[in-house]
């Protein structure tokens, strides 16, 4: 019976402290209002269209134009972008590529999803994905991990016959995430994300005499962006603590004697 209440109380243990890591695992990203959803987008880095995650941004441009939009991934989230190009009726083929870059405007290798596809002579869309791998909250400074802060999205043509430049295109492109949660947790934080300047402006000082300076992107994730020290990893190691306290209380409770063994004769005085 004492061993039966020990397992009993290590399941419930573990489950409760189970839920909320459970809740965490949930898609960050929920679906936002399409009416607010961007209808154009931007020619350069400095000029992209921030998108939020959830929304599916339209655009209409010409075979041969640099489509760009930008977008907030915080720690922890592994972001995904679709796109779809809606061809015109009469085209060549042609080959359509989907790059996704950091706030440093480093390009990011996806982990799946064909970024770069060709469409037929028939086919009237094409349809591109990008899943990054899972933004982190502090990376060396040789390498290039993703890492929280302003994502840069390009979609462009880069196989055409001149004869279709120039024709009319229209794209949809959409952006959601998985939160992995503790599994992808690192040390460390950054002291800011990397949201550079995405344009200029001028502020006059005392003396009247004129200075640039960049306006901040002023996209971010919903609730804003993470401390970078919690994550549900903790939680599994206090889960790993109890049950490794409660194994030694049912291994003791097992192998304990319960007093003298029988015949055994007292020891003589």
């Amino acid at each position: 019976m004492r061993i039966t209440r020990v397992l009993s109380t290590a399941l419930l243990l573990a489950g409760l402290a189970a839920a909320p890591a459970a809740a965490d695992s949930s898609p960050s990203a929920s679906p936002s209002d399409d009416s607010s959803a961007p209808t154009q987008a931007g020619t350069s880095f400095r000029t992209a269209t921030e998108l939020d995650q959830g929304q599916q941004a339209t655009a209409s441009g010409s075979t041969g134009d640099y489509l760009y939009w930008s977008f907030a991934a915080d720690a922890g989230q592994r972001p995904t972008v679709k796109a779809t190009v809606k061809l015109p009726d009469t085209h060549a083929g042609e080959t359509w590529q989907l790059d996704v870059y950091d706030g440093l405007r480093r390009r990011q290798a996806c982990q799946y999803g064909a970024a770069t596809r060709t469409a037929a002579q028939d086919a009237t869309s094409l349809d591109l994905a990008c899943t990054l791998r899972t933004v982190r909250a502090w990376s060396e400074t040789w390498a290039n991990d993703p890492l929280p802060g302003t994502y840069y999205v390009r979609l462009t043509v880069v196989d055409l016959q001149s004869s279709d430049l120039g024709l009319p295109v229209s794209t949809e492109v959409r952006v959601d995430s998985k939160d992995i949660g503790g599994s992808a947790a690192v040390d460390g934080s950054l002291a800011q994300p990397l949201t550079p300047g995405i344009a200029a402006k001028s502020a006059s000082d005392e003396d009247s005499s004129s200075s640039t300076s960049a306006a901040l992107s002023s996209i971010e994730p919903d609730g804003g962006w993470s401390s970078g020290w919690w994550s549900d990893r903790w939680v599994w190691t206090g889960v790993g603590g109890v049950l490794a306290a409660l194994a030694g209380i049912g291994g003791y409770a097992l192998t304990r004697s319960s007093g003298r063994p029988r015949r055994v004769p007292p020891p003589s005085m």
